[in-house]
């Protein structure tokens, strides 16, 4: 059956034109980790890329805000483009990359996904609309599916959007979840999740507007950051530069603010950013009505989930005002967060001592930076409404032999409260953890390319499954040859506070229509009684002018969950997939691409796992009764 249906997915294209190739993916495959890959936040990140090559930076037009926008440049790479334009005016092509020293083979390849050369003389606004429509069908039953959800099996989502120029950008996203009611049981609007939004742009001194749902991040983090986060490799790219911003949020993704938002660029440097939200958020209440825990994975699928549904509403309003002359940069930011209900945690674990409590919270910061030819510093120190402290701060040095050094150090008190902080930390979290991070990046040549980090983090109070004060240390080193048509990585890790080891060996052939990767994933844990695991895997992807093909088979032996193993895979547009595996089977894909015409695109993937150890999959609501488990993705998308 499941021959059948990848033979029929490939005989029923084989007429339709194809286009479009995510190049920037092989990116996010050298640079996560496997806690990256297991992060709800690299879902908003893939988001974020998608939606800049599906909308690509005019760079004659470019300011260094937008630059900003692009997560791997460094400050002194957006520094050394702007000056570059300032200098010798618009780029005739994008070959004049290759005059910026600063931005070497690797990232200007990189880059060339994301900019474009654009006339500003010529470009008149015009109208666009596109609307992509995704849908998923499982070829198995939950036990949820036949007691226990609300809604059926399937998952589908959309998105309509009209932008006119650079300037204007009006949506909505819809979304629901498998096992979600879909115009039953209480859910009379139809899909679970609505995220309508409108952005303004480039309007004299009103640099942004937004109204609806949107994301803001202020500093490096301390007191908002509900945007972009990077790993402790991806770090290395942008030497630990913050993304600063206001925009849209146009994703499936949790976390949003609802309301209105404005930038505005008030002269001699200075801008100055305001929003004020009002939204609902999941919770599980105490007896007494307070709420005990926050959720953010939006699921409503059963009679309890629903009982959570936005029975928690928080007011956010806050602010940054930003000097940024010549080299440095200076701004405050303040933020005020009024909940509904008194947030009140369970205390009888230790490690939630000192979680956010109340109704009313405040912070405010201070970010700081300087940019010179070869080094940057950054940094941002913040304080809660009680007084404790959270800072941290960066200084990255460009050597003349391409050699990028990064020592990045934080000091988060473990009573400092913020419910919207988000930035580097090795516990997850702005709260409990001191520590130093030193990495380098070195391209001694063209075609070599070695990274390497070290970080050590202290937690003073407990955390999760440590009952007294904890330190840890992470190592890591990474090396990449590439050449014309090949790519080699090697990478060992080193976590000592788990015992755990992790490598990575891959070989990567690439042409102008065919690409090929064969990649082994191992891991060993050694607290306790040794665990192993391993994982091989081949991807090709073959393109010409009328389709495009992607596919890829791994074959998986662990001894347990401690050492399980990741494999990331091309997906749908705004589609992230990364995939978990522990035990003993194999994983199989496919995915077509194609375009019918020039306004429409036609994709459709099947996944496969079959596991040889076991006759079921997962647990509870979510136990398949059987031992493999079959999907089909299918998504249109159509441009006007």
């Amino acid at each position: 059956m499941r021959l059948k249906l990848l033979l029929l997915m490939c005989l029923t294209v084989l007429w339709i034109r194809a286009q479009e190739q995510h190049d920037w993916e092989q990116y996010l495959n050298q640079v996560m980790t496997a806690e990256d890959m297991a992060s709800e936040q690299w879902q908003e990140n893939y988001d974020l890329l998608c939606e800049l090559e599906q909308h690509p930076i005019n760079i004659n037009k470019t300011t260094r805000e937008e630059l900003e926008q692009i997560p791997f440049l460094s400050t002194q790479q957006v520094e050394a483009l702007m000056e570059y334009l300032y200098r010798y005016g618009s780029m005739k092509s994008l070959a004049e990359l290759q005059m910026i020293k600063e931005i070497g083979p690797q990232v200007r390849k990189l880059l060339e996904c994301f900019v474009y050369i654009g006339d500003e003389t010529k470009q008149m606004p015009r109208i666009r609309h596109e609307l992509i429509a995704n849908g998923r069908v499982p070829f198995y039953e939950r036990k949820g599916d036949r007691d226990g959800y609300l809604g059926d099996r399937y998952r589908h989502w959309f998105r309509y959007q009209v932008e006119r120029g650079d300037n204007m950008k009006l949506g909505v996203v819809a979304s629901k979840d498998a096992g979600e009611p879909f115009f039953t049981n209480g859910n009379k609007f139809g899909y679970d999740y609505y995220s309508p939004y409108l952005q303004l742009r480039k309007m004299g001194r009103l640099e942004t507007l937004v109204l609806g749902n949107y994301r803001v991040s202020m500093g490096m983090g301390m007191v908002m950051n509900n945007s972009f986060g990077l790993g402790k490799i991806a770090i290395l790219q942008n030497l630990g530069r913050n993304t600063v911003g206001l925009r849209a949020h146009s994703s499936r993704s949790e976390g949003y603010l609802q309301g209105v938002g404005s930038t505005i660029k008030l002269g001699r440097g200075i801008r100055t950013t305001a929003f004020v939200s009002y939204a609902p958020m999941d919770a599980t209440l105490n007896e007494d009505g307070s709420a005990r825990t926050i959720i953010t994975t939006g699921y409503h699928r059963t009679e309890t989930e629903m009982e959570k549904k936005h029975n928690l509403h928080a007011l956010k309003a806050g602010g940054t005002v930003r000097y940024d002359r010549g080299r440095m940069h200076l701004a405050l930011n303040a933020l005020y967060n009024h909940l509904d209900r008194e947030l009140k945690p369970n205390k009888e674990q230790i490690y939630n001592y000192y979680k956010p409590e109340g109704t009313d919270f405040m912070n405010a910061s201070i970010d700081y930076g300087y940019r010179g030819r070869r080094w940057a510093l950054n940094g941002e120190t913040a304080t809660d409404s009680k007084g404790h402290i959270a800072t941290i701060n960066t200084i990255s040095v460009n050597t003349n032999n391409n050699m990028n050094i990064m020592v990045l150090q934080r000091f988060y008190a473990y009573q400092y409260a913020s419910l919207d902080a988000q930035s580097y930390s090795d516990g997850g979290k702005v709260q409990n953890e001191s520590g130093v991070y030193a990495g380098l990046s070195w391209q001694p040549s063209k075609t070599w390319q070695l990274s390497a980090y070290a970080d050590y983090a202290y937690h003073p109070w407990a955390t999760y499954r440590e009952s007294t004060a904890s330190h840890s240390f992470d190592y890591l080193i990474q090396c990449v040859h590439t050449t014309k048509k090949w790519k080699m990585m090697g990478r060992y890790r080193l976590k000592v506070k788990e015992q755990e080891h992790r490598a990575r060996l891959s070989v990567e052939y690439s042409s102008s229509r065919f690409s090929a990767r064969t990649q082994f994933d191992g891991g060993c844990c050694t607290s306790g009684k040794a665990e192993l695991g391993g994982m091989i895997s081949e991807n090709v992807a073959y393109t010409n002018d009328w389709l495009r093909l992607n596919a890829g088979v791994g074959y998986f032996n662990t001894d347990s969950y401690n050492s399980r193993v990741y494999l990331y895979e091309n997906g749908p547009l705004y589609t992230y997939s990364m995939q978990q595996f522990y035990g003993k089977g194999m994983r199989c894909w496919l995915m077509v691409r194609a375009s019918v015409s020039r306004n429409l695109m036609l994709t459709a993937k099947l996944g496969v796992t079959d596991y040889f150890n076991r006759d079921h999959i997962s647990s509870s609501y979510q136990q398949i009764d059987q031992s493999s488990q079959t999907d089909l993705d299918i998504q249109i998308r159509w441009k006007l």
